[in-house]
């Protein structure tokens, strides 16, 4: 069956393939963001600012892409992502020439907002197949981050010294080259036409909110939002955690490596499960994997209790968030898609930021435990709420 679904589907495949190449950017820029920062910084203080002002652009660039696309369409909101990439990334090689941490900071921006763009993908092969398939497609759009998750690294590896002795450089053209390579079989999709509509002014735009007041939008937003939010509040303190417990950082590496495995690979049947079991069973299954995950991190410091927490926050997050994009997808109309899209990532990608900053304070301040503590009463105050009323989160 999943044979025919890829001879059916050209421009699904089309999608997979640029998605796949284009994210092979964002573990190299994960790492790019402090090492770059650490030898650019004037302070060490301020070291983590281009990570951070990458992050924060996701935030504010994905309402405007969403409708962007809206306007010219997906395939051209993804060209400009990339152009963005390129941008972004030539000046951050030549950030490294000059030393420039203004320049190198600028150039993350420029970056976070085509990784922004680049989450758009998802809701993209939704549309390129028949309603049956959607949660298929965009289950497997995700598998593309499993291999990003090897590419990227390896990448950045080969490349960081093409121009030595000015270190990194060669990362950020590495990253410009994969951009456009990423161009090649996007050119190929044949993205299906949208029905013409006249142009929105603020109030109509204003007024295309209202639907996020529906109850299974608000909740594919919530479960969306909850998800990543935790999933981020989690992860980013580990290594920090783990070190704090006299764990080596090879070791808290590999905890990470399995965690991003686990994000990942479920996607090659986590489509199939929704399409069996359904799409909200799915997504409530994703928050309560999240809760093992929490409740693991507060029974216990060692190894064990690390690599089994992170796995499941893995899986977890990939349950919760691929069940929320299909429920999104089957629960607004090709005339809301813009607005609701755009305001559904802006708030995935609030969600990582304010969790992001919380974390490194509540792990610093208070530590593993408490952090465990907090993600554990966010959970299941979540769950509780989203799980009722049953019939009007049912899609």
């Amino acid at each position: 069956m999943s044979s025919l679904f890829f001879a059916r589907n050209g421009n699904f495949l089309g999608l997979l393939a640029a998605n796949t190449i284009l994210g092979a950017a964002m573990p190299m820029l994960i790492i790019l963001g402090g090492l770059a920062g650490l030898m650019l910084a004037p302070s060490t203080a301020l070291a983590t600012l281009p990570a951070s002002l990458q992050t924060l652009a996701g935030l504010f660039a994905a309402a405007p892409f969403s409708l962007l696309m809206g306007r010219l369409g997906r395939k051209a909101g993804f060209v400009i992502g990339v152009a963005a990439a390129i941008s972004g990334a030539l000046v951050g090689f030549w950030a490294m020439l000059t030393g420039s941490f203004v320049l190198l900071c600028l150039a993350h921006l420029a970056l976070g907002a085509a990784l922004a763009c680049f989450q758009f993908f998802r809701f993209a092969a939704a549309e390129v197949v028949s309603p049956e398939w959607q949660p298929v497609a965009i289950s497997l759009m995700l598998t593309s981050g499993l291999v990003a998750a090897f590419g990227g690294p390896q990448v950045f590896i080969i490349a960081k010294d093409a121009f030595a002795p000015v270190p990194l450089a060669g990362a950020y053209v590495a990253i410009a080259v994969i951009s456009v390579i990423g161009l090649l079989p996007l050119a190929l999709v044949r993205m299906p036409k949208t029905t013409p509509r006249t142009k929105q002014g603020f109030r109509d735009r204003l007024a295309s909110l209202c639907v996020l007041r529906r109850g299974p939008v608000r909740k594919a937003v919530a479960i969306g939002a909850v998800s990543q939010g935790i999933m981020v509040f989690l992860m980013i303190p580990t290594p920090l955690a783990m070190v704090g417990c006299g764990f080596s950082e090879a070791t808290s590496g590999d905890v990470i490596r399995w965690h991003v495995v686990a994000m990942f690979a479920p996607s090659f049947f986590t489509g199939f499960l929704i399409k069996r079991y359904g799409t909200r069973h799915i997504a409530l299954g994703g928050l309560a994997l999240l809760i093992l995950s929490a409740l693991v991190a507060l029974s216990g410091l060692s190894g064990g209790h690390f690599y089994i927490s992170l796995i499941l926050l893995g899986l977890g997050w990939n349950f919760g968030f691929i069940g929320a994009t299909n429920m999104l997808t089957r629960a607004v109309s090709e005339a809301e898609r813009p607005v609701v899209q755009g305001a559904n990532d802006t708030m995935i990608a609030l969600a990582s930021t304010i969790c992001a900053f919380a974390a490194g304070a509540v792990v610093a301040g208070y530590g593993w435990t408490v952090l465990a503590v907090v993600a554990l009463i966010v959970l299941v105050v979540a769950l509780g709420a989203l799980a009722m009323p049953a019939r009007q989160t049912a899609v």
